[in-house]
Parts: structure tokens; C-alpha cells; sequence
């Protein structure tokens, strides 16, 4: 009788501590992040501590990469069955990881309360082909920023409502003396020349893609290059843009070495931060201008989202760190580098106060924002507009044929 019963308390306390133990056995998630633009890292180890506070039985392991590596980092873990469980995506990549089953779909997840919560336009960063495969979280596109100061001495009012006028209030500024090349791009061969040519693109009321095919060889696709190409032979554009990506853009803006620039929403607050900047106080932001008769503004579809790999071992977990970071209240706290995707929060004082002049241009560039071309093949038809891009900014060939050329590498 005592033996059975030592036994018994003995298998209990056994099953007490396998059950303690899982209660407090880890999760481990894998995250790949950006360190480049909208929020920072140091936001985004923030915004995770918070999450893992409040689930003590999850770690997140974050690794943050360069945009430019960002694609390739998560098909090559793909490709060797897995290592990240949240990756964070372009809006041009969706068709491209849903053909290849690399996302996880989450249309069943999606609440009501995020349905009816989320801008509308917000939910086409993360749509393929009637499917959702994440949340989205960063709502970007990119602004046309101007050092105040520099246009007062110039004598000019009000910042350039259309991109003729843009040119033509660099031009008085470069004439006057005020500065030799006033206004800065990120025309790098690399993504970020995409994103600028696009704003244009949408000015000119042009496409990329008809029926499929190359429709960029002709019309707003042609004259949003040659605009790129004479603003950077005449000398209004600083020569390095061919060679700059974002950072560099808002380093040389900064520094008060341009008038203009485009760039996406995080240049705000750190350009008017006097710890980062020399012309803080002093900088002022508006959508980027239209072109008479065709548009009002131009503005590119540069937002992210957060997905689940289909290789992740732990879905549940991850789905539930991505409501974390994706929250109207994580947002909200952390919305000086990067709007929030929720309508509401765009009454919130904690969002608006201080930077009341990007709220009225992201009114205006947001609802404006122009999609990069949605196919599988997105990164085939990137490449060859960036090598078009740079070979016409270089004087090697036309814009004309440089397109044709591209039309042709494309893939479609």
C-alpha cells in the first residue's frame, strides 16, 4: 500500500514537472527585417521586446539586412527548407512568393475589426490573385521634401505643384548661385531608381504592363525617363543621384547640399531632428507634383508587409506576432518614421502632433499611390528597367531604345 502510493505521488510530481515544463518551454521565431528606411531597427527591437513581454514563452531572433539583400535572403532560406518564420515583403513580391508557395495564406485569419480598420488601399500590399498573405505594415510612398530657407532666397513662394515647375525652380536656384545641383534622387541601379521612376510614370499617366506585355517603351513610360534623363544633363540634379539609394539622398538633403528630393516617409523626422541635421526647422514636404492637364500628384506604392513563411514550424506564434507589430497601438507609438495602415490613427495626437504638414501630404500621396507591376516575373523586368535607367542617364543609348531593350530582357 505506501509502496503504491510513493509511486503514485512520485508519477505525480513526474507529470507536474512535464507539464510545468512545457508551459515554459520556448518558441523560438526567426525574423528578417529591413535596415533601410521607415522604421528603425532600434523601433523594431522595441516594438518585439514588447511583444515577447507580453509572451514570455516566445524569442524572436531578429536579423535586419539591407532592401537590397531583403528578396534574396528569404529565397535562399526558402530554397534550403526554411530558417525564417516572418519575413518582411515588398508589395512587388507577392505574386512572385505565392506562385512559388513561399507564403503562408492568411485571408481566414483576417479579422473583421482589421477588414473595416485598415485603409483600403493598405490591403494591396499583401493581395495576390484574390488572396492575402500577410498583414501590411509599413504605408509609404515617396514625397517631394524642399529646404524652406534655400526657396525663400530664391524668391520663390510655394513649392513646384507640377515637375515643369519643379525645374524650373531649380533652375532659378542653381542661376541664382544658391546651389550648383539643387535637386537629389536615389537612381542607384538598384530598386530605388524603380520607385522614382515610377512617381513619374503615374504623373505622366503612363503603364508598365498591357495585356501582359511591356507597355513602358511608349508614352508615360517615355516621358517619365526623358524627364529623368534632361533633369540630370542639365545639371539641376546632382550627378551622384546615378550612384545614390535613400540614405544617401537624405544625407545630401541634410546636409543642405539640395533644395529638392525625393524621398519616403521616415526623411521627415530625421531630417528636422537638429541631433541628424542641419536643416532641421527648416524642411517642408508635399506629394510629388503632377504634370499639367494629366495629373494633380504622382506618388509610388512603396509599402511592406509581414508574412509567414510556409516553411515555418511555429504558424500560430508567428501570426500572432505579426497582429503585434501590425497593432493600431504598436503602430500609433512608433509613427514618426512610418504611418500607420489603420484610418483612424490619422486622428490620434500621438500620430498627428508635430508633423502636421507629412499628415496632409500623406492624405494626398497615399490615396495617389501607383502600383509597380504586378508579375511573378517583377525582379527579371526590375533589373532591366534599372540597367535602362542608368545606360540613359549615362548617355550610352535614347531613352527610346533603352526601353526597347528593356521590353525585350523583361521575361514577358
Amino acid at each position: 500500500m505506501l509502496k503504491s502510493t510513493r509511486n503514485a505521488l512520485i508519477g505525480a510530481t513526474l507529470i507536474g514537472v512535464a507539464f510545468t515544463g512545457h508551459a515554459h518551454a520556448e518558441t523560438t521565431l526567426n525574423a528578417l527585417f529591413m535596415a533601410q528606411a521607415a522604421y528603425s531597427e532600434a523601433d523594431v527591437r522595441a516594438m518585439t521586446e514588447a511583444f515577447t513581454k507580453a509572451n514570455p514563452d516566445v524569442k524572436v531572433n531578429l536579423e535586419f539586412v539591407p532592401y537590397e539583400g531583403l528578396h534574396d535572403k528569404t529565397v535562399l532560406a526558402q530554397g534550403s527548407g526554411g530558417g525564417y518564420d516572418v519575413v518582411l515583403f515588398d508589395v512587388i513580391w507577392p505574386a512572385e512568393y505565392a506562385t512559388n508557395k513561399m507564403l503562408v495564406d492568411v485571408t481566414d485569419r483576417i479579422t473583421d475589426e482589421m477588414k473595416k480598420g485598415i485603409l483600403p488601399g493598405a490591403w494591396t500590399t499583401v493581395e495576390y490573385d484574390g488572396k492575402r498573405y500577410g498583414m501590411p505594415w509599413i504605408l509609404d510612398t515617396k514625397y517631394l521634401f524642399y529646404n524652406k530657407e534655400i526657396l525663400e532666397k530664391a524668391g520663390i513662394k510655394e513649392p513646384p505643384k507640377t515637375w515643369d515647375e519643379l525645374a524650373e525652380q531649380a533652375k532659378t536656384i542653381k542661376d541664382k548661385g544658391l546651389l550648383e545641383n539643387p535637386i537629389a534622387w536615389s537612381w542607384s541601379q538598384a530598386e530605388a531608381a524603380i520607385c522614382d521612376y515610377t512617381t513619374l510614370v503615374s504623373a505622366y499617366g503612363g503603364k508598365f504592363l498591357d495585356a501582359g506585355k511591356p507597355a513602358f517603351t511608349a508614352g508615360g513610360g517615355l516621358d517619365a525617363l526623358n524627364y529623368m534623363v534632361s533633369s540630370y544633363t542639365s545639371g539641376l540634379t546632382n550627378p551622384n543621384s546615378k550612384e545614390f539609394l535613400e540614405e544617401d539622398v537624405r544625407k545630401v538633403f541634410q546636409n543642405g547640399e539640395a533644395a529638392f528630393a525625393l524621398n519616403w516617409t521616415y526623411m521627415y523626422n530625421l531630417a528636422n531632428d537638429p541631433k541628424e541635421s542641419k536643416v532641421a526647422g527648416k524642411v517642408g514636404v508635399v506629394p510629388a507634383p503632377g504634370v499639367a492637364g494629366k495629373s494633380e500628384v504622382s506618388a509610388v506604392n512603396g509599402s511592406m508587409g509581414l508574412g509567414i513563411t510556409t516553411t515555418s514550424k511555429h504558424p500560430e506564434e508567428a501570426w500572432k506576432y505579426i497582429v503585434h507589430m501590425t497593432s493600431q497601438e504598436t503602430q500609433n507609438g512608433y509613427a514618426k518614421l512610418s504611418l500607420p495602415i489603420w484610418a483612424s490613427s490619422y486622428d490620434d495626437p500621438r500620430v498627428t502632433k508635430g508633423q502636421e504638414e507629412l499628415i496632409a501630404a500623406a492624405k494626398r500621396g497615399l490615396a495617389a499611390m501607383y502600383p509597380r507591376p504586378t508579375t511573378p516575373k517583377y525582379q527579371e523586368l526590375s533589373t532591366a528597367l534599372q540597367q535602362a535607367i542608368q545606360e540613359a542617364l549615362l548617355g550610352q543609348t535614347s531613352p527610346e531604345d533603352a526601353l526597347k531593350t528593356a521590353a525585350e530582357n523583361s521575361g514577358l
